[in-house]
């Protein structure tokens, strides 16, 4: 697994209860180790790639088959989460994020329950 990715997780303060959106799944490393924080809380993704949310789902298949983990093929711009309310949002790598950081925010406030984090990590690929 990804120290890199092994580090962002553990700057979330993910809780066992938390609801956890994050934006840009990847193949769904990150997936796994925050589904694994997780006792009754619930993890969704989204990303726009179909082959990357397929990886993600493959890969996370026991989280997702007992209604923990869910991934979606959306960008964020136009994703339809409807009313669900997410304690911890992350993204990584995601331009958006790094280019326009205010509408990226302004996009997510619908999903944000009170007290809610939203934290974002762009670095150079090594």
């Amino acid at each position: 697994m990804s120290e890199r990715l092994r580090d962002v997780v553990g700057q979330l303060a993910i809780q066992p209860t938390s609801r956890v959106l994050e934006i840009g799944c990847g193949q769904g490393v990150a997936a796994t180790m925050v589904c694994q924080l997780l006792t009754t809380g619930t993890y969704t993704a989204i990303d726009r790639s179909v082959k990357m949310i397929e990886a993600a789902t493959r890969r996370n298949a026991p989280y997702v088959s007992s209604g923990r983990a869910e991934f979606l093929i959306a960008s964020l711009e136009d994703a339809n989460l409807g009313d669900r309310r997410f304690d911890v949002v992350f993204a990584v790598r995601v331009g958006l994020f790094h280019r326009d950081p205010t509408r990226a925010h302004s996009l997510l406030a619908p999903w944000l329950a009170p007290g809610a984090h939203v934290q974002s990590f762009f670095d150079v690929p090594v």
